[in-house]
């Protein structure tokens, strides 16, 4: 049997079953050229931008930075905090039913160098979009976050 050091949530999952986990998260919004990168989800099919939870020990910036390499394969030349975000659109039940409220952390990047590093098993596709043509089913807890920063670049 392969050994792997447990992650913290899933150490928190072995305590408290699917009960809502309070989590610190961190995305990232890459822009260039007014299209915004997606990704869809392997976990609910949706779309929605890189990101994923901290690990102790981590900063919200390095943790963006690691979740876009793992995510879309892009290395992060520059992050720029665009906001904190947290409350009821935040809270979310995976369909494992594992349950959430995450404060989300979000940084924009549009300064970035492929890497070369093929997306993890958590993405099915990776897609670039027009400001002007986004795609009907974006994930419901970043659906208006994605919404307000293209209203905020007219």
């Amino acid at each position: 049997m392969e050994s792997r050091v447990m992650s913290y949530i899933e150490q928190m999952r072995k305590l408290i079953g699917n009960r809502a986990l309070l989590l610190v998260g961190t995305s990232v919004i890459v822009v260039q050229d007014e299209m915004i990168l997606l990704q869809k989800r392997a976990d609910t099919g949706d779309w929605g931008y890189p990101g994923g939870y901290l690990e102790p020990g981590e900063t919200p910036e390095e943790a963006a930075a690691r979740e876009l390499l793992e995510e879309t394969g892009l290395s992060a030349n520059n992050l720029q905090l665009y906001g904190v975000f947290a409350g009821e659109n935040r809270h979310f039940t995976y369909p494992n039913g594992h349950e959430v409220y995450v404060v989300d952390v979000v940084y924009i990047c549009s300064d970035f160098t492929p890497s070369g590093v093929s997306p993890d098993d958590e993405v099915l596709e990776v897609r670039w979009f027009p400001f002007s043509d986004l795609p009907e089913q974006i994930s419901p807890p970043v659906k208006d976050i994605i919404e307000g920063f293209i209203a905020e670049q007219g």
